[in-house]
């Protein structure tokens, strides 16, 4: 089907895009490379979570307003089977009347899939849709990336 297709090349796409991002950061100077963290946002979140079950080079993820597609897709573009390959620390943060990714049918079982240990997974929802106020994100995602890749320091 054209359209199984297209979606699976989009995500193949992403990955890449994902893979060759962090190869040019670790060409940096000036980039940590054992400071590398992944903020998907809305489609980021399941379009993520393939490159991120391969992708060792990133540290720690946060994945925000989204979950696991209702839609049917075959097995190698559904979320639900690399999952629990994600090993990396995992804030998803996510708006309790999501409409786009419900709380119960999409975020939880995402949530529950990921291979992360319980220790270094964290769900924050918030009284809100799709998007979650910028305060609250912010405030959550600044606080995941100090935990597991420390603070932000400025070097010449």
């Amino acid at each position: 089907d054209a359209g199984e297709n297209s979606r699976r090349e989009a995500q193949v796409q992403y990955a890449k895009d994902l893979f060759q991002s962090v190869d040019y950061l670790e060409s940096r100077p000036e980039i940590d490379r054992k400071r590398i963290g992944y903020h998907g946002l809305s489609s980021g979140t399941w379009n993520g979570i393939f490159p991120l079950a391969f992708e060792t080079r990133v540290r720690a993820a946060v994945l925000s307003g989204g979950g696991l597609l209702a839609i049917p897709l075959p097995p190698e573009g559904d979320a639900f089977h690399y999952a629990p390959r994600v090993k990396m620390p995992v804030l998803m943060i996510n708006g309790r009347y999501d409409f786009a990714y419900p709380l119960n049918e999409s975020q939880k079982p995402l949530f529950r899939l990921l291979g992360t240990p319980e220790a270094d997974k964290r769900h924050a929802l918030f009284n809100g849709g799709h998007v979650v106020p910028q305060q609250e994100t912010m405030r959550e995602v600044l606080a995941w990336f100090d935990r597991y890749l420390g603070p932000v320091t400025l070097t010449r």
